[in-house]
């Protein structure tokens, strides 16, 4: 199954230890790091990737000098901490590359929609179910998988340079962990991040900011409703001015990466907030959503579509005309990113794949926004995803990843850094 790769390669893919991939993952996923709230995560970690032969920095950056980043990409929780853990291995002084995954992890939602406890890490079928186990605890264990792979197979004394492991909060509100990293110097020749991707490579991912708007309307009572003007009727004029600006903005884009997703570009209100008094015409409504970011776009270039969107939505009606709706951007805003299909980096990761596994995997794009861009944009590391798991299942109660699928990454991410850094 290892055939193409170099005898040095060959030893670390094959020393993967699929039960302690099990375990390890099984603890992770049992500590809860919704985020905001990764410390004890982020200590476990640290723990784990010194016991597996790296020198392990726990930094703690102010998160009020990240927000004074002019890149800073926003937040959607109060964050009173910002722990990143960075392993190193090898030579440093040539080259260096990058293995980094997000520790946080969405809330679990409803508990009555899973079917065991978020937090039990339980395994099934050979799936591990719990918050977090596919988006993206799995890739986070495959990337202490391959650095004890590289330990065991005694490669990682002979590694021609350096290997960077970086663990960082905040990716799921915009990605401020990833900048801290790379403002602490978490830069490099190449970067994977294993986010779930059926183990295919992510070469190109959209973006998405989140805005809040606000929709007048005019207060009557309800009996003389026709003295009033609706904020929720001037809501659906402004949700109908988005849904054509949604289309236009879809049917512009050329790219086949980002054409062959059919919807890269979604908008969607999430939250809706109004009214006081059942028998009040409403007079205010706020409204929280995502909008998209097109590839090659800034989170401004995006929040500038938006507006324009809105002020045609004002202008198409009377009363928006002399009251209209505001947009503000708050929360998240997630660039885009992409590197060449051709670039040496997804094509190496492709051939290792290749050696491994015997499938070619697949070039794609995502709709979603994620942490590669900081590394290709911020960081000037080219970056791709490559990661165990399902997006569609991120998120979603009952979140699973295959362990076979961690144990596939793992495999390859050890080659790969083997063959990118070369051997003395």
């Amino acid at each position: 199954m290892t055939a193409g790769l170099s005898p040095a390669a060959r030893a670390a893919s094959d020393a993967v230890d699929p039960g302690a991939i099990a375990d390890e993952l099984r603890a992770i996923v049992r500590i809860p790091s919704i985020t905001g709230q990764e410390e004890a995560v982020a200590a476990e970690l640290a723990v784990r990737l010194r016991a597996a032969g790296m020198v392990v920095e726990s930094l703690a950056p102010d998160p009020a000098a990240i927000r004074d980043d002019p890149a800073w990409p926003g937040e959607e929780t109060d964050r009173s901490s910002l722990p990143l853990v960075i392993g190193r291995l090898g030579r440093p002084g040539g080259r260096r590359v990058i293995l980094s995954g997000h520790i946080d992890v969405v809330p679990p939602g409803d508990l009555a929609t899973w079917t065991s406890d978020p937090w039990a890490a339980e395994i099934r079928d050979g799936r591990l179910y719990g918050r977090g186990a596919c988006d993206m605890k799995g890739g986070v264990a495959a990337i202490l998988a391959a650095v004890r792979a590289l330990a065991a197979s005694g490669v990682a004394a002979d590694l021609a340079g350096e290997l960077v492991v970086a663990l960082v909060p905040g990716e799921e509100d915009g990605g401020q962990g990833t900048l801290a990293a790379i403002r602490a110097g978490v830069t490099g020749d190449l970067a994977i991040i294993p986010e779930p991707s059926n183990l295919d490579i992510v070469v190109a991912h959209a973006g998405a900011i989140t805005f809040r708007m606000t929709v007048p309307g005019r207060a009557a009572h309800a009996s003389q409703r026709r003295e009033g003007v609706s904020a929720l009727d001037n809501l659906f004029t402004v949700l109908r001015a988005l849904e054509t600006d949604e289309t236009a903005r879809n049917a512009a884009e050329t790219d086949p990466l980002m054409t062959a997703l059919g919807l890269p570009y979604p908008t969607i209100v999430g939250i809706v907030a109004g009214g006081e008094w059942a028998s009040t015409v409403l007079d205010r409504v706020v409204v929280d959503g995502r909008y998209g970011v097109r590839l090659g776009q800034t989170p401004a270039d995006a929040a500038a579509d938006l507006r324009r969107a809105t002020d045609a939505a004002n202008a198409s009606d009377a009363f928006l005309r002399e009251h209209p709706a505001t947009v503000e951007i708050v929360g998240g805003q997630f660039g885009s990113g992409r590197v060449p299909s051709d670039h040496p980096l997804p094509v190496g990761l492709a051939d290792d794949v290749e050696a491994i596994t015997g499938r070619r995997p697949g070039l794609l794009g995502e709709p979603y926004g994620a942490d590669m861009r900081l590394f290709i944009n911020e960081g000037g590391t080219p970056c791709v995803m490559y990661g165990p798991g399902d997006v569609k299942v991120a998120h979603s109660a009952d979140e699973h990843v295959l362990l076979s699928e961690v144990e596939e990454c793992a495999r390859v991410l050890a080659a790969w850094v083997v063959r990118e850094l070369g051997v003395v």
